[in-house]
């Protein structure tokens, strides 16, 4: 691959765009075989896999396609007084072999959309995916064998062994997406060679509903938002922070909009075909015992409880009075858990969710303009939505990323390409006499003062 990176840096425009034009095609083409995968692995409804994996994949191939032209461009940029007669611009080039590492939770989608930024920067690159998520691997190891010779686009399947032995390798970059426990190791592989890192987490996202908000619409939206893919999502929300006097109306609405999306016809969620299960048996005993512990605390079970093992199969739930130190309000629940919790006013939401990790997303649910801006202001995070949960994560325009914990670099569109990008910072100076010769040595008297006149005044 390294000798074919030079190949690809110099790939203008046209042959990038018919590179992607062609996996836009096999996405096509391939729809069918894509759902299939997708519910083979943990019953991924064909619906979400059309709208989270394939739609989304889209999205970012007809924004980068569209794009690519201006993004490759030199870009000219100003002079000072104390340059001038100098010319800069800033051009990008690729990095050169690049690594993908992708997760199970959305296992087309977050290796298909890093492959693009990789392919449109001009990158050979090598995809690991996930393990735990077979039959798309082995799909996405017949895309990149349809479109792409081994030298440009390379799959490999196998364990943590197998990607433990591909970071000991001088990677000009990392793309990963993942745990932040995992993300930990990546990093210090990658500091081994000082490879380019970019690191998509998760953590422990907060969405805030204040007494000013349409309870209804908020109740559909973290519905949708925390259940869809089974809560295997890592913008999803964690928990809720709701003001203590609409929690009562808030509740009795997300135990009816749980209804709504998976029980429509009263034959129980269990039988929905709207609904994925667990990834596998571990993720399932993980789940479980976050909620076995938080009712052993106390906690009260609002909506659902019901888990199936023969299944992996967890009901939509809602908890609440889930006391401090409770497991569920520690860990990153990646689930269909919801613990809601209750505050008085505003600065108590800021305070609580400040005093832990820095979250990938915080959802603000808010009637009041001013009470959004108190939060969005005063809560750092990755990202954010507001009066809306997870869609910002789909907007090609957008910056996706964590901050702290939650991730390192940014991701999607034209943050995605510089990403795989260096931008190179180019200066051309006109040849003979320049102001800045007249500063050269020998310090004499005169030359120390042009030097004083500089920092005073330009």
């Amino acid at each position: 691959m390294r000798q074919q990176a030079p190949a690809l840096r110099r790939q203008d425009v046209a042959a990038r765009r018919a590179r992607l034009q062609q996996l836009s095609n096999w996405l096509h083409a391939n729809r069918t075989a894509i759902q299939d995968a997708l519910y083979a692995d943990f019953r991924k409804p064909a619906a979400e896999a059309d709208m989270t994996e394939i739609w989304t994949s889209l999205v970012e191939l007809k924004h980068t396609v569209k794009h690519l032209k201006k993004w490759m461009a030199p870009r000219r940029v100003g002079v000072s007084l104390a340059l001038l007669g100098t010319r800069s611009w800033v051009q990008v080039e690729p990095k050169g072999v690049v690594l993908i590492i992708s997760p199970w939770n959305y296992p087309f989608y977050l290796a298909v959309g890093p492959l693009i930024s990789a392919i449109a920067a001009g990158n050979a690159v090598v995809i690991k995916p996930a393990e735990q998520t077979p039959a798309t691997s082995a799909l996405l190891q017949r895309l990149c064998e349809d479109l792409f010779q081994p030298n440009e686009v390379l799959l490999l399947q196998g364990d943590k062994e197998v990607a433990t032995e591909l970071l000991k390798l001088p990677w000009d970059h990392i793309f990963f997406t993942g745990s932040p426990e995992v993300g930990k190791i990546v990093m210090r592989a990658a500091a081994r060679h000082l490879s380019g890192l970019t690191l998509e987490l998760g953590g422990k996202n907060p969405a805030v509903v204040d007494e000013t908000a349409n309870l209804r619409d908020a109740a559909e939206k973290i519905v949708w938002g925390k259940f869809l893919n089974n809560g295997q999502t890592c913008v999803a929300p964690d928990y809720l922070l709701v003001q203590e006097s609409v929690q009562p109306a808030l509740l009795t609405e997300l135990a009816a909009a749980i209804q709504r999306a998976y029980n429509p016809n009263g034959a129980g969620i269990q039988q929905s075909d709207s609904l994925a299960r667990v990834v596998n048996q571990h993720h399932f005993a993980r789940l479980a015992g976050l909620l076995e512990d938080a009712q052993t605390r106390g906690a009260t079970v609002v909506a659902g409880g019901t888990v199936d093992a023969s299944q992996n199969y967890i009901e939509p739930t809602i908890l609440t009075n889930v006391p401090a130190g409770a497991r569920i309000l520690e860990e990153e629940i990646f689930g269909p858990l919801l613990p809601v919790l209750t505050f008085r006013n505003l600065s108590e939401t800021a305070e609580y969710i400040n005093a832990r990790l820095k979250p990938l997303a915080q959802y603000v649910f808010s009637g009041n303009a001013e009470n959004r801006r108190y939060l969005l202001e005063n809560i750092s995070a990755g990202g954010a939505g507001v009066n809306e949960t997870v869609l910002h994560f789909a907007h090609p325009e957008l910056p996706t990323g964590g901050v702290g914990n939650s991730g390192l670099g940014k991701a999607h569109g034209h943050s995605g390409f510089l990403a795989f990008s260096n931008e190179k910072g180019v200066m051309r100076q006109r040849v003979g006499f320049t102001g800045i010769k007249a500063m050269y040595p020998p310090y004499t008297p005169r030359v120390r003062q042009l030097i004083s006149l500089l920092v005073k005044h330009l």
